[in-house]
């Protein structure tokens, strides 16, 4: 659908995703016209909310980029696309910079040629590598992968086309985020997604090392909200915010409390550990001073949700990533083509 009129209107990129789909939903209800774009590399069409105008489009095709912020003149863009496998960045680093980085910078161009009045980017608590959980946002940043060293890029340069061109902005920093309308087909990101998937076509759920390494798992509907209202919130503007959980939980209690939320147990397969942080999460004093954040949902209700959602959906194998450029200590259930990978630290915030 074509939109008109003259409210507001928000670019969403990566909206037939999982997050930026939820975020786009939440703008239409807000009242803003919205064009989703995504290049259905990880999302789907059926995500794209109804009331929003779908473009079929990738962010490092640069001239078509220019050529959408010349015909819709957006007010706000949200960046959401990227392609985030924390882990297997190590072995796609051409992949990752190119999307997850040039991919960023030709929508700033954009939006700084363009006059776009806020830019909301979406990063990760990758940035941090492996700090010393609860992470706060003061902590000085050190990643330790190429998608957390993309991402960190991204932020630095939405502050300097702020300092000289005046491009105002806010960052996100979401963890583990999980709900209805993740990838349940990706094996290699948001791991209660690969255990859901496991489990459903009667694998056992694969977890890195013994499992007692920790995250803090983050429904969707904890997340969306502040992300789409952050563009009214003046506080906000050009800072940097975590947002997600508080309790972390061991991947292996995680897979043991997935089994029981679809009801079936499967057993748990230990793989070779690989490198990670052991624990991360992070400290959410910030967000909660600025933002107005209801009460989360627990973990338990969380899962029951989206394996409610899980079970409507049609189950298919995990898809191999076809274009790994490393494979030197690629971990042996990733080099496999199509073999489930591991349970571990994804950050599944896109």
């Amino acid at each position: 659908m074509e939109l008109s009129g003259t409210a507001e209107k928000a670019l969403v990129t990566g909206g037939a995703g999982f997050l930026g789909s939820h975020v786009a939903e939440a703008l239409v209800r807000g009242g803003m016209q919205v064009v989703v774009v995504d290049d259905l590399s990880g999302g789907f069409k059926r995500n794209v909310p109804e009331g929003c105008e779908f473009i079929h489009c990738s962010v490092i095709d640069h001239a078509r980029v220019d050529e959408l912020f010349a015909r819709h003149r957006f007010d706000y863009v949200y960046h959401l696309a990227a392609y985030a496998a924390e882990n297997l960045s190590h072995f796609i680093r051409r992949f990752n910079y190119t999307n997850n980085l040039m991919g960023s910078v030709n929508l700033i161009n954009a939006a700084v040629k363009h006059e776009v009045r806020c830019f909301v980017f979406t990063s990760s608590i990758a940035v941090y590598g492996s700090a010393r959980s609860p992470i706060e946002e003061r902590t000085g940043p050190e990643p330790e992968d190429p998608y957390g060293i993309a991402k960190l890029a991204v932020e630095r340069d939405l502050l300097a086309a702020h300092e000289l061109f005046g491009l105002d902005h806010v960052i996100f920093r979401p963890h583990n985020v999980y709900g209805e309308r993740q990838n349940l087909s990706d094996p290699y990101r948001n791991v209660i997604g690969i255990f859901m998937n496991q489990i459903l076509r009667g694998r056992p759920c694969t977890v890195f090392g013994d499992g007692t390494q920790t995250r803090a798992f983050s429904h969707v509907s904890d997340v969306a909200p502040a992300i789409a209202e952050s563009v009214r919130v003046g506080a906000a503007r050009n800072g940097v915010f975590n947002i997600g959980a508080d309790e972390p939980c061991s991947i292996i209690e995680l897979a043991r409390m997935v089994q029981n939320a679809l009801g079936r147990q499967v057993g748990i397969e230990h793989l070779p550990p690989r490198k990670e942080a052991r624990h991360a999460y992070c400290d959410h004093t910030k967000v909660r001073k600025v933002f107005r954040l209801g009460p989360p949902l627990t973990l338990r209700e969380g899962l029951d949700r989206m394996a409610k959602w899980a079970a409507t959906v049609e189950i298919r194998p995990p898809r191999a990533f076809g274009e790994i450029e490393i494979h030197k200590g690629l971990p042996p259930s990733w080099a496999r083509s199509g073999a489930p990978a591991g349970g571990g630290g994804e950050d599944p915030s896109r």
